[in-house]
């Protein structure tokens, strides 16, 4: 067996940056950048008023002064004209300040008659603009290349007057469940069988860390059943098996692939949950074989697929790892790191970690209410109520 660490780092260094496309803005959320967003111009590329009021010269806008109004200045249809002593221009939110004036006076505090306006509250200089430029400047990077866009970096972008960006092809994953014993939901159970659930939450997971999830379908055990997993993979980047990687009778992932010239990397890596993973290679494409225990299967895909799945998309990635405090205690741990499931909650100024007393590696009702995996090193010491440990949230 592996260390975990050994494992993750074997198998993300299995994988390169995919090579970019252009998408359409609409697109483009969810998508890893693969180019540097660079500001083509000053945002607000001119003065503009912050306000609704009068843009005028704060010299003359003193307390009680009266100002001639000759003109207005609505977003989008500037005051072709200039603002002279004791004059004032109409002004809207977002309409360009006109030249002469440095300041706006809101309406709410003038009294206006006809084309005279009295002056309640003296502007000082400067006061209600947004200078030019107050949001970005011509040639500012804008966003990093590598970053997974957000729906507030689709504004940045827009902003910037984009209506394509240069993104990373998404990672075609293809999955397959295997076991005689799976069927999928809604679909007639077996005798003794089970649903393949946690399929789709790895798929689930894919699509959220970024990338193309499709379904290969269920195989049987029985080698034959292999045969058209070429055919079916052609074109991915990464091939997920789950179920048959361990050493039963039935477990035959490794013999099935081995037809097909999969090359073994390692096999077993020293943890709890998800000791029986398989890495290696059909061919170019990287091929993760993933535990048939449903846990063990999605911890596996958490640790293993999320950080291939970035390195792929090019995006940097940090395991999202937090200190918590123990609100019980646990035992001694044994050879193998373990991913203990725990709720968390905050108080007194920290997080509490509270570990589930059932970590059967099938129950997944307690996986979906768990917050976080605590991470027990190999031979860890009994650990107190009180203790600090380092917990791997499952959702950031």
């Amino acid at each position: 067996m592996i260390a975990v660490d050994e494992a993750i780092s074997r198998i993300v260094g299995g994988f390169s940056t995919l090579l970019a496309e252009d998408v359409a803005l609409t697109e483009a959320c969810g998508r890893a950048l693969a180019a540097d967003v660079i500001a083509g111009f000053d945002q607000p590329p001119r003065d503009v008023s912050a306000m609704d009021g009068y843009a005028v010269r704060a010299g003359d806008a003193l307390l009680g002064a009266r100002l001639k109004v000759t003109g207005e200045s609505p977003a989008g249809k500037p005051f072709r004209g200039n603002v002279a002593e004791t004059e004032a221009v109409r002004i809207f939110t977002g309409g360009v300040m006109p030249s002469g004036a440095d300041a706006v006076v809101i309406q709410e505090d003038v009294r206006r008659t006809d084309d005279l306006i009295t002056i309640s509250e003296a502007p000082k200089p400067g006061e209600n603009i947004r200078a030019r430029g107050l949001d970005f400047r011509e040639g500012e990077v804008l966003i990093r290349s590598g970053k997974r866009l957000t729906a507030r970096d689709i504004a940045v972008i827009a902003a910037a007057d984009l209506p394509f960006i240069r993104v990373t092809r998404k990672p075609r994953v293809v999955l397959f469940a295997t076991g005689d014993e799976l069927s999928r939901p809604g679909e007639q159970r077996k005798d003794g069988g089970i649903v393949a659930s946690s399929t789709y939450a790895i798929q689930a997971m894919i699509r959220n860390w970024g990338g193309e999830a499709i379904d290969g379908g269920i195989l049987s055990d029985r080698i034959e059943a292999f045969e058209a997993l070429p055919r079916l993979t052609s074109g991915a980047n990464l091939i997920v098996t789950q179920g048959g990687a361990s050493v039963g009778d039935h477990d035959l992932v490794q013999a099935a692939l081995g037809r097909h010239g999969f090359v073994l990397d390692f096999w077993k890596i020293a943890m709890r949950p998800g000791k029986p993973l398989i890495f290696g290679r059909m061919g170019d494409t990287p091929l993760i074989g993933l535990p048939g225990n449903p846990v063990s299967a999605m911890v596996c895909a958490q640790l293993f697929i999320r950080p291939a799945i970035a390195k792929m998309l090019g995006c940097p990635f940090q395991p999202p790892i937090i200190t918590a405090v123990l609100s019980s205690p646990l035992p001694a741990n044994g050879k193998r790191q373990d991913y203990v499931r725990a709720r968390l909650e905050t108080g007194s100024g920290q997080v509490v970690a509270t570990p589930f007393r059932l970590q059967d590696s099938s129950t997944q009702k307690i996986f979906a209410e768990a917050h976080a995996l605590i991470i027990r090193p190999p031979d860890s010491p009994a650990a107190a109520e009180g203790d600090r440990v380092d917990a791997l949230l499952l959702d950031n």
